[in-house]
């Protein structure tokens, strides 16, 4: 229903009262601030009242204005360009103080994540890589960090790891043309989804890869093309992806595996506490 939103305001046309048609040509004319808004703000800007807008959403189908303003969102998402992010998160902040306002989005998308994740799939993405030959790491953009840190972790537990942070396609598949039978592929793609994250999943599960996605919903590009999806809540913050619930799924994909290779993560800290300490890596706590 997400993409024929404004397909059904057409076609509903006729029906509206004079304040639905209000409601409907803003939101024709400007969802991309629509969607962010309240009932009571939309109301307010079109000239209705809170009431009408609510029922104008059960007038399409909906269940209430949550949903209405879900599907709005999900619909332009991936639509927004960087000043129009801007123009949207100005409008949305408006005179609230910002860091509670994003501690708060931050904390809601993390209990959102904690609510929805699937955990059968968490435990089918564990074994997954457990049982990898090699494992492949796709994370490019913003969603580098979320590659890069995984990387950084599991360079610790298994000897042929990947990290693949190109923004080309050629480069991409420069570095993913060796993936096969038996290895696994991590990857990560939230809005606005990267082609290249797209077309290298693609390639990967042709070759027989297990590829495990980390995005924001099943129907999107990435989790259309993965064997296995972690779905994790992300939020358009300005020009800023907010990955806080990507990164709290990405530290219990290691600390679960890390659970299951305890003994032999404790050979390797073993030693390397020993060269640490030989090389002076870290700070000496009490030292002068």
């Amino acid at each position: 229903m997400y993409q024929d939103i404004l397909m059904l305001l057409q076609n509903k046309a006729p029906s509206f009262s004079k304040g639905q048609r209000q409601i409907a040509r803003y939101i024709t004319e400007s969802y991309d601030k629509a969607a962010f808004m309240t009932a009571s703000r939309l109301g307010k800007t079109v000239g209705v009242s809170e009431s009408t807008v609510v029922r104008f959403a059960v007038e399409l189908g909906f269940d209430g204005y949550p949903s209405l303003q879900k599907a709005m969102q999900k619909m332009v998402v991936n639509r927004l360009t960087s000043v129009q992010r801007i123009e949207v998160a100005n409008d949305r902040i408006g005179d609230q103080d910002v860091l509670s306002m994003v501690l708060q989005a931050d904390m809601d998308r993390l209990r959102q994540t904690g609510e929805t994740v699937d955990r059968k799939e968490f435990r089918a993405a564990v074994d997954a890589i457990l049982n990898a030959r090699r494992v492949y790491i796709l994370g490019v953009r913003s969603t580098a960090v979320l590659a890069n840190f995984l990387g950084y972790y599991l360079n610790y537990m298994f000897r042929d790891v990947h990290v693949v942070t190109a923004s080309g396609i050629s480069e991409m598949f420069e570095q993913i043309v060796g993936v096969g039978p038996g290895d696994a592929v991590i990857a990560y793609s939230f809005p606005r989804y990267s082609t290249t994250t797209v077309k290298g999943v693609q390639y990967c599960r042709s070759t027989g890869a297990t590829v495990v996605g980390l995005t924001d919903s099943r129907l999107s590009p990435l989790g259309q093309n993965c064997d296995h999806v972690l779905v994790a809540k992300g939020d358009m913050v300005s020009l800023v992806d907010s990955l806080v619930a990507p990164m709290s799924v990405t530290n219990a994909l290691i600390v679960a595996i890390a659970a299951k290779k305890e003994k032999e993560l404790a050979k390797t800290f073993n030693n390397l506490e020993h060269i640490w300490e030989e090389y002076n890596v870290y700070e000496k706590q009490g030292e002068a």
